[in-house]
């Protein structure tokens, strides 16, 4: 047991001193090390989401006057050499094009998927105002991503990452043969 005399020295000893500071400190810098990661990650996903949108788009408007069944499965294949090194299974893509009227209504002429859900042939859709030209055609990507933080599920969860882009065809119009199912 040390007497009260040792007390003044004991206090004005520092050694050891930075190493609790540093094990004060450690918990912070490894969570924020962790978090940016993590971050940085998702934003790398999305943005790979943007790109897969665009290169669908304009892989499906380049085309003539129409898409076959083996191009339109090369087109899908597109999106999964876009999102490498990221895994491709929570991935979905969707090429279609909308037909629009000369009153301006848009109505979609063929869709085609992998991982997600076709718009229904015929169906009406919603436009931007500006895209919507009378007598004209659309090509539509949308690409979904449910990515799943590895180290922050628990506080988020799955987030659904998405993309949605609009294209006018290049040459004319895009027709499917055959048609995919449904249209």
């Amino acid at each position: 047991m040390r007497s009260p005399a040792s007390f003044p020295r004991l206090a004005r000893d520092t050694c050891g001193v930075s190493a609790v500071e540093f094990a004060l400190v450690l918990p912070l810098m490894i969570a924020l090390y962790l978090g940016l990661a993590e971050v940085a990650q998702g934003i790398g996903i999305d943005r790979k989401v943007a790109l897969t949108a665009h290169a669908l788009s304009d892989l499906a408007s380049q085309a003539p006057s129409s898409i076959s069944n083996s191009e339109m499965t090369s087109i899908l294949d597109a999106a999964a050499a876009v999102m490498a090194p990221y895994p491709t299974d929570p991935l979905a893509v969707t090429v279609s094009a909308i037909n629009i009227d000369a009153n301006g209504n848009a109505k979609v002429a063929w869709s085609d998927t992998r991982g997600g859900t076709a718009l229904a042939c015929g169906s009406s859709i919603t436009v931007p105002g500006a895209l919507a030209v009378p007598g004209s055609q659309l090509i539509l990507s949308e690409v979904t991503y449910a990515y799943r933080p590895a180290i922050g599920y628990t506080i988020t969860g799955t987030l659904t990452l998405s993309e949605k882009l609009y294209m006018s065809p290049r040459i004319s119009a895009i027709s499917r043969s055959p048609t995919p199912q449904g249209c």
